[in-house]
């Protein structure tokens, strides 16, 4: 039984998991390797339109739901979760503009983006604003008809191969009001550096500085000064937990073939009953973050209040894709140390997830908050 998933969303599921198979499984572990921006993959995932998954239909996109869209991250993460990355991002972006842009900014950019012909990446963290963005310091001001943007962000991934990035300075006012968020020509941002990264290699992370950039009025996404306030408000960053369910599933099935393939001691190591538990809770890591993940985003397509499920979502499947990967990693002793197997990709991946989209200490905070 697909506990919580519609019909749509599983043959959606089947529909992605055979383009991962044809697709994308042949070419993770080269993307990972070499560091090379997945392009074909991302084009094929266009055509197909399961980049536009979530954009409405009017502007060319899948008009899904976030519970679909949590099926897609998870099956392209089972087997890259860095092109699961580039797509959600790409959508989170793509969310802000349909909720809060102008039908001139959603004419102009959704098409694109729900074909993954135009790439949107987020500037919102800098240096002295991780989780505590109140110390945002880019700024934006008027100069007659037009706003000036001047400050550096820090984490900006899709950045290499994006053309336009959301981003969020600050216009005057007492936080969280007094952030605006502006639509910024990629080209018109400097790379300061490109990270490298442990993991989630493929699609780059990169420092810009933005320096006296001039937008029109038209640049404006949503609001004067309420930017964050509207970012609050956004639902495509259950994403992330999803990406991290797939990867729990990969590690534990990566484990439990090897587990039964693998003999010693008279007989394959699934015999063992210590390594049967061990696979045992692994699955059960799994199968709990899914339904986290999924009610999360069913309450969110319900438009119901999330803080609690998304938070809830976001620690437990994280720290269970750390923790499945390491335990697969142990599950092949040395094999998984060595680099042509896979499980050591799950173990450099999942390790981002804890702190993408706000590190989990903030996450217990919010689920606190909701719960007292």
């Amino acid at each position: 039984m697909d506990y919580g998933l519609t019909d749509q969303a599983v043959a959606l599921r089947q529909e992605v998991r055979s383009f991962v198979e044809d697709e994308l499984a042949p070419v993770a572990a080269e993307i990972d390797r070499e560091d090379r921006y997945p392009a074909a993959v991302l084009a094929a995932l266009g055509d197909h339109g399961y980049t536009g998954l979530t954009i409405d239909t009017d502007y060319g996109g899948g008009g899904g739901s976030l519970l679909e869209l949590t099926v897609l991250v998870e099956e392209l993460s089972r087997a890259n979760m860095a092109v699961a990355s580039a797509v959600g991002l790409n959508l989170g972006v793509a969310e802000a503009i349909e909720r809060f842009g102008t039908d001139e900014q959603r004419e102009t950019y959704l098409p694109g983006m729900a074909r993954f012909e135009t790439v949107g990446a987020l500037g919102l963290s800098e240096a002295g604003a991780g989780s505590d963005k109140s110390g945002m310091e880019t700024t934006a001001r008027r100069d007659g008809d037009e706003w000036v943007l001047d400050g550096r962000k820090r984490w900006v991934t899709n950045f290499a191969n994006a053309d336009v990035v959301l981003t969020y300075g600050r216009t005057g006012g007492e936080w969280p009001r007094g952030v605006t968020a502006f639509l910024l020509p990629a080209e018109e941002l400097d790379v300061e550096t490109a990270w490298e990264t442990m993991g989630a290699h493929g699609v780059e992370t990169a420092a810009v500085s933005i320096d006296g950039v001039r937008v029109p009025e038209t640049a404006v996404v949503g609001d004067v000064g309420e930017g964050m306030v509207q970012r609050g408000e956004l639902r495509t960053g259950v994403n992330v937990p999803a990406r991290a369910v797939g990867l729990a599933q990969a590690a534990f099935e990566d484990a439990r073939e090897f587990a039964g393939e693998r003999e010693q001691f008279g007989g394959p190591l699934t015999d063992k009953q210590g390594l049967r538990w061990q696979l045992a809770e692994m699955a059960e890591r799994t199968d709990t973050s899914r339904l986290l993940v999924r009610r999360a985003a069913s309450l969110a397509d319900a438009g119901e209040e999330t803080a609690r499920a998304t938070s809830m979502a976001k620690i437990h499947a994280t720290e269970a894709a750390v923790a499945n990967a390491n335990d697969a990693m142990q599950v092949h002793g040395g094999a998984g140390y060595v680099a042509d197997t896979d499980v050591g990709r799950y173990l450099r991946d999942a390790r981002l997830l804890t702190v993408a989209g706000g590190p989990n200490e903030v996450h217990r905070d919010s689920l606190a908050d909701a719960l007292l």
